[in-house]
């Protein structure tokens, strides 16, 4: 096995599994729309189909291959077998995605609060024509990729299974991870739309690198973590840091009040009662004597002052 071949195995794999991770975030979002029991079921059978459209679009590469012929021109545009299959999967999936945005956007509420299922056949026939779509995609980009090299075919046919497994492991995480994250959803549908306008783009021959349609796909996904990560984080308790010093602003008050009340000299109160006085309000509700006597043993004393006052000057 030639170098080439080796390099072009390892990133034809890289490839599949990011075709394969995209075919089952739709797959799951079908799926969705069915009772708990039959959402596993339906994922397994889309899953069984990939592969099996994939097998037998390879097998007959020779007749994919065949498809570049010419049928007819339109304002200059030459239309083959190939560019025709790649126009109504493209407008399939648009149309599909459309479809699916309005309907989590802008669709009629659930009435008396019980959802609507979807029947099984329905949703099996559009996860059929998923795949077929994505097949078709997978093999012509294997085809593109490895060309008519000797053993090219058992090349693709090896990323091929690859993709699959790695779906069917996947499945099941990836699936209720769809389902819980609304926005990963919307985004996965956004997702459906970039590669519908790639496939037309293709079908008229404007040939989009496949590494901008991928960087710009995981580029947003990295974005759309890191905002479920934050998220998180609101939600949760914030991350207390150690501090080398000590924190000063909710402790320095309390020693300073302390230091002020016991150090403080602040005069008394000249209405306070003085010093060897009782305190108690009884005493100080004690009403003095109103009586004549008492106000002439007070006018007496006053008197015996003025006496004693003479008798000195005497």
């Amino acid at each position: 096995m030639s170098t080439d071949l080796i390099v072009g195995f390892f990133t034809l794999t890289a490839l599949e599994i990011v075709l394969g991770i995209d075919n089952l975030v739709f797959i799951s979002i079908l799926a969705g729309k069915l009772p708990e029991h039959q959402r596993a079921r339906a994922r397994q059978i889309g899953i069984a189909l990939a592969l099996v459209g994939r097998l037998v679009l390879l097998a007959s590469i020779t007749l994919i291959m065949r498809l570049t012929v010419p049928l007819f021109t339109v304002a200059g545009i030459e239309f083959t077998g190939q560019s025709i299959i790649l126009l109504a999967g493209g407008l399939f999936l648009i149309g599909k995605a459309t479809y699916e945005i309005h309907e989590s956007l802008e669709g009629e509420e659930d009435h008396k609060g019980s959802k609507v299922r979807a029947a099984f056949g329905a949703v099996l026939l559009q996860i059929v024509a998923l795949d077929l779509v994505f097949s078709l995609d997978s093999v012509i980009t294997a085809v593109g990729m490895i060309g008519d090299e000797p053993g090219g075919i058992w090349v693709m046919v090896a990323a091929v299974v690859i993709a699959v497994v790695v779906m069917l492991v996947s499945a099941g995480p990836l699936s209720r991870f769809v389902n819980s994250h609304p926005t990963v959803k919307m985004l996965a549908l956004s997702f459906l739309l970039l590669i519908g306008f790639t496939l037309v783009a293709e079908g008229l021959h404007f040939h989009v690198p496949r590494g901008y349609i991928y960087f710009a796909m995981g580029f947003s996904l990295f974005v759309e973590l890191l905002n479920i990560f934050a998220r998180r984080r609101r939600k949760a308790q914030p991350v207390k840091l150690n501090s080398r010093y000590a924190d000063t602003s909710s402790d320095a008050g309390a020693p300073a009040a302390a230091s002020a009340g016991a150090g403080s000299d602040t005069p008394a109160d000249p209405s306070g009662p003085a010093a060897g006085t009782d305190p108690s309000p009884a005493a100080a509700a004690t009403p003095s004597p109103a009586g004549p006597g008492g106000s002439g043993h007070s006018d007496g004393g006053s008197g015996g002052s003025d006496g004693g006052g003479g008798g000195g000057g005497d």
